[in-house]
């Protein structure tokens, strides 16, 4: 059995990655405590994925998987992207920036709502090669947040117009077919091949 080192100190982020991976027959180690977070100072997704698995291999020895994601909204000229974290400030928070997003679209007509996912995943390997992949979701940003669930910016993104958003699907429902989900799953055809 396959086993990585999770890079993601995000909880919502480990969970999630730790329930698709265990269905795709992977073995996840958890994150060593004592590892600082790895401050994202790339300018791609690629690049963010790639510095936190190569981090993690350095620290622990072992084969190790990170993701970046961003939401990239069309009208916004592909805004907030890479910095989605980071998006209404260096101390965002989930609430801040989904009210950051939605103050930016409030002039934005329903037509011209449309976003995407992007998640990459990266694993790097002990012996210095390393594996890349993503999944893309596209969406539409709704005019406020709607569910419980999920996390980020999930209450305010329908996966089709007038849908559900990701934080009104339920854990299995959004894990069956969300931007993360069809990363790994690409991740579990490329390494099959490897």
């Amino acid at each position: 059995m396959t086993s990585f080192v999770l890079a993601t100190a995000n909880e919502h982020k480990a969970t999630e990655m730790r329930s698709l991976l265990g269905r795709l027959g992977f073995e996840v180690v958890e994150r060593p405590e004592d590892v600082p977070e790895v401050e994202e100072t790339e300018d791609s997704l690629e690049g963010n994925a790639l510095l936190k698995a190569r981090a993690l291999v350095e620290v622990t020895g072992c084969a190790a998987i990170a993701d970046d994601t961003g939401l990239f909204v069309d009208s916004l000229d592909g805004a907030p992207g890479v910095l989605s974290a980071r998006y209404s400030s260096e101390r965002a928070t989930y609430e801040s920036n989904v009210a950051k997003l939605l103050h930016e679209m409030k002039e934005v007509p329903d037509s011209k709502r449309s976003a995407s996912f992007r998640t990459v995943i990266c694993v790097a390997f002990p012996d210095g090669s390393s594996t890349m992949v993503e999944g893309l979701l596209r969406g539409t940003i709704t005019r406020s947040p709607r569910g419980e669930n999920g996390f980020g910016y999930d209450p305010v993104f329908a996966v089709e117009h007038d849908g559900p958003t990701l934080a009104e699907m339920t854990a299995e429902e959004k894990n069956s077919m969300s931007h993360r989900a069809i990363a790994l799953l690409a991740l579990a055809q490329s390494l099959g091949a490897r």
